[in-house]
């Protein structure tokens, strides 16, 4: 087994709700049976702060893409969609990039997408997006939670996050989030 398949974990959930978006992070990386940090921020601003991000897999892979999502960015400012294209079609030719193991949630004012490395750049069509070992945990929880009136995105994602938390050993309730 290499140490890259002994590395675990990670949850981000994006929720889109009421012209409002966030993106939402545990802070656990283990490796192995080991919890070797309990406070990471895998949840940042990019660009001009005006795309939020999250990633899971390899963290070194995921700043390389984050870096390169950025640049993507300054050269099709205010185009989200266009700029995570453009990043896919590097990520599947590339061969430096075609090896990197990380998988990013994206978000700005109108659009939540998923980029994968088989060059995937998926948009969800009820605004929620959960991706790494808790996932599809968080994703359930939020689409539980998603129609109750009154409830803001942020205090969902808080929310399905706890629950993921709950069940996934490969996340913590140390929760980062950002938000548009």
């Amino acid at each position: 087994m290499t140490t890259n398949e002994l590395w675990h974990g990670t949850t981000i959930l994006a929720v889109r709700k009421s012209n409002k978006v966030v993106i939402a992070g545990d802070g656990q990386v283990s490796l192995g049976n080991t919890i070797i940090k309990s406070n990471a921020r895998k949840v940042r601003r990019l660009g001009d702060g005006s795309v939020i991000g999250g990633f899971a897999g390899a963290t070194a892979d995921a700043f390389t893409l984050f870096e390169r999502l950025e640049g993507k960015l300054e050269k099709y400012p205010g185009q989200l969609t266009r700029a995570c294209v453009e990043l896919a079609k590097d990520w599947r030719t590339d061969r430096y990039l075609r090896r990197l193991e990380a998988m990013m949630a994206v978000a700005d004012k109108s659009v939540s997408l998923v980029l994968t490395g088989t060059g995937d750049v998926l948009e969800p069509e009820d605004g929620l997006i959960g991706i790494g070992s808790g996932g599809n945990f968080a994703l359930s929880a939020a689409r539980a939670l998603i129609d109750i009136d009154g409830l803001e995105p942020e205090a969902i994602a808080r929310k399905a996050m706890k629950i993921a938390s709950g069940i996934c050993v490969y996340t913590n309730e140390n929760v980062i989030v950002e938000s548009l």
